[in-house]
């Protein structure tokens, strides 16, 4: 059972449980309100996707080396992950945002032109997740808590 051995794999997947939890207590100091959805949302502080793919790139290149081909490909491919969280996630949830507030102000001229109230169907309407990509600062401290994660563990373990 080698993959029960397997550092990478398993400090990347550690890093990306660890940073969506602690997207719950951070967000309760923020607005005082504990939103256990936070657990399986994505975007938000830190970034779960950054975090595991630093995670990953640094276990690697603790077990290979930095002129390994693995640790080669995981840099890359994490290079890859973390501009698209900051860049065309981001700009999905913006958009998303927009057509919330479309989606919102047609059915409030629904409501007035018919003046017919259907409050319990719009309550029931599912919006657009708004909250899909990172600000920068979120993908830093993502990152640098993969980091942080990959080599502790690897100090204790090691």
């Amino acid at each position: 059972m080698e993959i029960l051995t397997n550092f990478p794999l398993w400090i990347a997947l550690f890093t990306i449980v660890f940073a969506q939890f602690i997207k719950i207590p951070l967000q309760f100091i923020a607005s005082r309100k504990f939103d256990w959805t936070l657990f399986t949302s994505t975007g938000g502080m830190p970034s779960s996707h950054s975090g595991a793919v630093t995670a990953l790139s640094t276990a690697i290149a603790l077990e290979y080396g930095l002129d390994s081909t693995f640790f080669a490909l995981s840099a890359i491919f994490g290079i890859i992950v973390m501009f698209d969280a900051t860049g065309v996630r981001r700009h999905a949830g913006e958009q998303a945002t927009v057509v919330n507030r479309l989606v919102t102000d047609y059915n409030k001229i629904v409501l007035e032109m018919k003046n017919w109230p259907e409050k319990k169907e719009q309550e029931k309407r599912k919006e657009l997740k708004e909250l899909l990509g990172h600000q920068p600062i979120e993908v830093f401290f993502g990152g640098l808590l993969g980091i942080i994660i990959a080599l502790s563990a690897h100090a204790i373990l090691y």
